[in-house]
């Protein structure tokens, strides 16, 4: 190739880039959160315990501040439960017309989506259940799917879960139980990305990253999904000193009082298409003051920024 001519391919190049950057800021975005409410509802539920007024506000206060497009949930009682968190929602100016609940083994603390954004499809994921050790077992926690237009061109698939949590049972062991649901969750991502489908995973999924089920969940080579980590945005900027660790931003999403521990437990994953689209500006875990009273989790959002084009 002639200086010329590779001179003409790299001006082109850069034009082309340029015109791609310029349509993807000039394109609509929206923002997609996750939540664990901290069994979430409006009577008396099976611990003998009811969700206090004051709970339900800082919930409440805390959707209103990330003030997402399409909110994940875990932990909601049922579906008088959701609507009673619709209904508080809409009344201080959040209007959510499209829901989706997942029934499973626990019906205490169930998993739900809500959106602004219409549904083009709901697809069920109930009644799931895996082998381990010669037993049979339930997964705790259906996965809700629904496939979201955004924009009039571009639509996504959003699998909201909430893995085995890290209480002991007498069922078997609960990281083994939780890896296994990850199994079972990680076959649907593939289904998903062999079809080239752009893909949010949200939600509890009650372990960290270097844990084998959340390894699952993020898989491999080409159908890996990105960790979007939102963090605090409170001004943390620097890499970390060492390289290959992510850096020292503040992203815990739990506090755990038996241990007095904080942990990044809430995830949202996205297919490496959707991750290049992510807006870091928009990207975070709120910081929001007596958080704590809403739940032991904190809520994190993330933004996407999308062209006018599929």
């Amino acid at each position: 190739m002639s200086p010329a001519a590779g001179l003409a391919r790299s001006w082109l190049t850069g034009l082309f880039l340029f015109v791609c950057l310029a349509g993807l800021r000039a394109g609509e975005s929206f923002s997609v959160a996750t939540y664990n409410l901290e069994t979430y509802d409006v009577e008396t539920n099976a611990d003998g315990l009811v969700k206090s007024r004051e709970s339900r506000e800082k919930i409440r206060e805390s959707i209103q501040a990330i003030d997402p497009d399409v909110l994940a949930l875990q932990e909601i009682e049922g579906v008088e439960a959701l609507q009673a968190l619709r209904a508080s929602l809409n009344a201080h100016g959040l209007s959510y017309p499209y829901w989706e609940l997942a029934p499973g083994a626990d019906t205490n603390r169930q998993v739900a989506i809500l959106s602004k954004l219409p549904f083009l499809e709901r697809i069920p994921h109930a009644d799931l259940t895996f082998l381990l050790h010669g037993r049979r077992h339930r997964a705790s926690r259906g996965f809700a799917e629904v496939r979201i237009r955004a924009t009039p061109a571009f639509s996504f698939n959003l699998i909201a879960a909430h893995l085995k949590s890290r209480r002991q049972v007498t069922s078997g062991d609960e990281e083994e139980l939780r890896e296994q649901e990850s199994i079972l969750l990680r076959e649907i991502i593939d289904q998903r990305l062999a079809a080239n489908l752009p893909l949010l995973v949200a939600g509890d999924f009650n372990d960290t990253k270097a844990s084998r089920a959340v390894r699952n969940l993020m898989g491999k080579g080409k159908l890996a999904l990105v960790d979007l980590r939102p963090a605090e945005r409170n001004g943390d900027n620097q890499p970390n000193p060492i390289p290959r660790f992510e850096p020292r931003n503040i992203v815990w999403t739990h506090y755990y009082g038996k241990e007095d521990t904080y942990s990044r437990l809430d995830y949202i994953l996205a297919s490496r298409g959707l991750a290049r689209a992510c807006d870091p500006e928009g990207t975070y875990v709120l910081a929001l003051p007596n958080w704590g009273v809403a739940s032991d989790h904190r809520p994190v959002v993330a933004r996407f920024i999308v062209g006018n084009t599929p």
